[in-house]
């Protein structure tokens, strides 16, 4: 319980969001016997999974599952499936988070179609300082046409960055003319689903890539898939670097064998000729032009593209907590505590410690962000790193400080982000990976 607040037993907690992390946080306060409420703004659980569900994680089941999860799950003979596969989008959907939503535990305090629009302190703003710890929540929330509110003794966010995707340019900014809707029409963000659903969308079509990172790097592997199927389909790599990172010929050497099997199968379809390579590519301006792009650099030259996807990140939206007092790191805007553990100039995913309340807590005392919005713009979320943030959370709403400061998660010292991989690829044996155990984790969470 938080200190000096009497309400903790009376109203709520409120989760914002029923994706992977907000469900274990949700089973975390099942099993503590607290009362919560979940908001989601789609309409079905985990509602953003489903749009990468093509996308194969690196990490096994065995780090995909929430401990509480499980336990909440066994009691309904649920099994997890072999913790050495790696799951897509789909199957973490369709066998572990769907059934945990579905659980009785869990089932009764899930609001759909609920859009989170502000949390507040009730009855005061930003600036008063008198009574302000004492007061609950105020959680307003769009759903069916019109707002409503809840009171909540505390909020834990977990909406996550998937509907925020960096721009072309400069994260939020983008290029100029990015945004008018005859040139947006023919830009996808992250990693669009390009050999299932939107197939008829790129086949045969001239696509450029911009983005350096493993989800760049899937999407032009299934581009090159496409081309091979579909005549007249056509693949340009847009790098804004000066020149590909050399580690990224250095796969078969990788010490996790499926990032190492995508930069291997990366570096063949650019050797092969398949994928075409422009580097130094810094974008001033997307016009339109009959049926496609003309991307204009700040050097003055223009490639000509039918479709372009940028992949290139998330950034946070912090905008619904507006009149709360955050304490963000001003470049990676995450909790300034975690700000130095996850900077990417400094991390790798794998070097990135666990951690808990502590470190997760603001100014407003009982709002949390957790999961991958609680790591700002830093790209090296894991969702075990995940599913640790919420357990401590709740402990510590509960009154567990113990528990609350303990580490109860062990990560590997290396790891990786996510990627579209093929399932062969995507399933190496306990051994290949540094150790006695797997130690392949993903970003999306």
């Amino acid at each position: 319980m938080i200190k000096g607040v009497d309400h903790m037993s009376i109203l709520p907690v409120i989760v914002i969001g029923s994706g992977p992390v907000g469900l274990a946080a949700a089973a975390e306060l099942a099993e503590r016997g607290l009362p919560f409420i979940v908001l989601e703004k789609g309409p079905r659980p985990a509602f953003a999974v489903e749009s990468w569900g093509h996308v194969r994680l690196f990490s096994p089941w065995s780090f995909n599952v929430a401990p509480a999860a499980e336990r909440l799950l066994a009691t309904t003979g649920w099994r997890r499936p072999p913790g050495a596969v790696h799951p897509t989008g789909r199957d973490l959907l369709d066998l572990y988070l769907k059934p945990l939503a579905a659980h009785a535990a869990l089932a009764p305090a899930l609001v759909f179609d609920a859009e989170v629009t502000a949390v507040a302190r009730a009855g005061t703003d930003r600036v008063r300082n008198e009574g302000r710890q004492a007061k609950p929540f105020l959680v307003r929330y769009r759903k069916d046409g019109s707002e409503q509110e809840v009171r909540a003794s505390a909020v834990i966010d977990t909406s996550g960055t998937w509907s925020s995707p960096n721009r072309s340019v400069s994260g939020s900014l983008g290029a100029v003319g990015e945004t008018a809707p005859d040139v947006a029409r023919h830009i996808s963000y992250a990693m669009p689903d390009v050999l299932g659903a939107g197939r008829r969308r790129f086949a045969g079509r001239k696509v450029g890539v911009l983005g350096s990172g493993h989800s760049a790097i899937g999407t032009l592997l299934d581009l090159a898939k496409l081309a091979d199927a579909e005549p007249g389909t056509s693949v340009v790599w847009l790098l804004r670097s000066e020149a590909i990172d050399p580690a990224f010929r250095e796969g078969a050497r990788d010490q996790l064998a499926a990032r190492g099997a995508l930069s291997v199968d990366a570096a063949r379809v650019v050797d092969s000729g398949k994928v075409e390579v422009q580097t130094g590519i810094r974008l001033a301006a997307i016009e339109p032009r009959t049926g496609g792009l003309r991307l204009v650099t700040e050097a003055g030259s223009t490639i000509d593209l039918d479709e372009l996807v940028v992949a290139t990140g998330f950034r946070p939206d912090h905008a619904l907590a507006g009149e709360l007092r955050l304490d963000l790191d001003p470049a990676l805007e995450c909790p300034t505590g975690l700000a130095p553990l996850i900077d990417p100039n400094l991390h790798s995913c794998g070097t990135v410690r666990p951690h808990g309340e502590a470190l997760l807590a603001h100014p407003d005392r009982g709002y949390y962000i957790a999961g991958m919005k609680s790591y700002g713009r830093a790209p090296t979320f894991l969702m075990a790193t995940g599913h640790e943030q919420v357990r401590s959370i709740v402990a510590h709403l509960a009154g567990d400080t113990v528990a609350a400061a303990r580490v109860e998660l062990v990560l590997p010292e290396t790891g990786v982000c996510s990627s579209s991989l093929p399932a062969a690829a995507a399933q190496p044996s306990a051994s290949s990976c540094c150790g006695a155990k797997p130690k392949l984790l993903e970003t999306l969470g």
